[in-house]
């Protein structure tokens, strides 16, 4: 019996496995409380949503039923179509939200610049049947557009979602998904995502990418590491000077790729005005300058034995750990900003974990070392003196 029992198990727990994505939800299984059809539909392929419509190419009506699933109170969404380029800046939207006394208002919103804060106001093509519904954590917006055929068949799209005061819309999110939600339509074959504006999207993605990545590695990886290097491998007197050649070379290539990463990131920014990060903005800057007069404060390094030594290592120490701790912050600030799969974050904090857990075993040794070091001169010293007073009356 048990043997059974635990046989069932086992099988009920392989079928949900190998019919859960089959259960997921997708636009084709969908069915319209309406009982509307449809003759076409689109999973989107961020924030929850799906797009349903029909396009009459004699007419230039386009009849659409956006979608957006999982949506939590407070919520606003928009769908829109952007005749003129990609993204919002001249993006003609549809925006939808239920009110606080129960009802759920849409209107359409021309988008002219990004502090658009999606005011009402009539779209340069015209809208009928305007409509929306909110039920089961689920919006969803009807309307009927009159698209005149033009460029293949080709629009570019873009949907949103954001919080509310109140009754009124606050600005989207402008990281993440909320950055991703952008897409081409072809009326006519129904593809979607595969043209040039898809294109342009992936490649502002892959910057931003390349950008983290950069960054990551090194501020946020190399620039510790480097830390680490010349604080605990000094005290071996077997490694001196190897350790400073080491110590040297590390943060010089961290510094190098981390200029790149921050070139990078002044790219991306001049390319999106109207999208800032304003934090993660500043204290790059201040890495920036912080670790380029650290590395030239390398040619002004004085010798061992100068007076001033003392005052070039508190100063070069002091600099060192600012930077190394804006980088960590800075690093998972813009891991906020990109939010991509979990597993990244988590590899990062590990590595700064690891590094610490490191540090404070290598902290505790070197501290072992030094006071049994200074015990051992210090009994070196007492003997040399004691030699000294039996010689002095031998």
């Amino acid at each position: 019996m048990a043997k059974s029992l635990n046989l069932f198990f086992y099988l009920s727990v392989f079928i949900f496995i190998i019919t859960e994505p089959a259960l997921a939800q997708k636009c084709s299984n969908y069915k319209f409380s309406s009982n509307q059809v449809f003759e076409s539909c689109n999973d989107l392929p961020v924030l929850d949503s799906f797009l349903h419509y029909t396009y009459d190419s004699s007419s230039g009506n386009l009849q659409i039923a956006y979608r957006h699933t999982k949506l939590t109170s407070g919520k606003w969404v928009a769908w829109a179509v952007n005749p003129t380029s990609t993204g919002m800046v001249g993006a003609q939207a549809i925006v939808a939200y239920p009110q606080s006394d129960g009802t759920v208002r849409a209107y359409t919103s021309p988008i002219t610049s990004y502090q658009t804060s999606l005011q009402e106001g009539e779209l340069s093509f015209n809208v009928s049947e305007l409509s929306a519904t909110y039920q089961n954590n689920e919006m969803v917006i009807y309307a009927t557009l009159n698209l005149p055929l033009a460029n293949g068949g080709n629009i570019n799209t873009v949907w949103q979602d954001g919080s509310l005061s109140g009754n009124s819309p606050l600005p989207h999110p402008t990281s993440g998904n909320n950055v991703r939600s952008v897409s081409t339509l072809n009326l006519i074959s129904g593809a979607s995502g595969s043209t040039s504006t898809g294109g342009g999207a992936d490649s502002k993605l892959r910057k931003r990418n390349i950008h983290g990545i950069l960054n990551g590695v090194s501020w946020g990886i190399m620039m510790p590491i480097g830390a680490i290097i010349a604080r605990y491998l000094r005290v071996c007197k077997s490694a001196d000077p190897s350790w400073f050649y080491i110590h040297v070379f590390c943060q010089s290539s961290a510094y190098i790729i981390g200029v790149a990463g921050w070139a990078t990131g002044l790219k991306l920014g001049g390319e999106s005005p109207g999208i800032q990060f304003s934090v993660h903005r500043a204290i790059g800057i201040a890495l920036f300058c912080l670790a380029t007069v650290q590395v030239f404060a390398m040619f002004l390094r004085p010798k061992p034995e100068h007076k001033y030594r003392l005052y070039w290592n508190i100063y070069h120490h002091t600099v060192g750990y600012i930077v190394i701790i804006l980088a960590v912050v800075n690093v998972f600030k813009g891991l906020d900003i990109l939010s991509p799969e979990k597993q990244w974050r988590n590899a990062y904090t590990a590595i700064i974990v690891t590094l610490g857990l490191v540090a404070a075993v290598l902290e505790a040794f070197t501290w072992y070392v030094v006071i049994k070091r200074g015990k051992a001169e210090e009994s070196a010293k007492t003997t040399q003196v004691g030699n000294a007073g039996r010689s002095q009356y031998a």
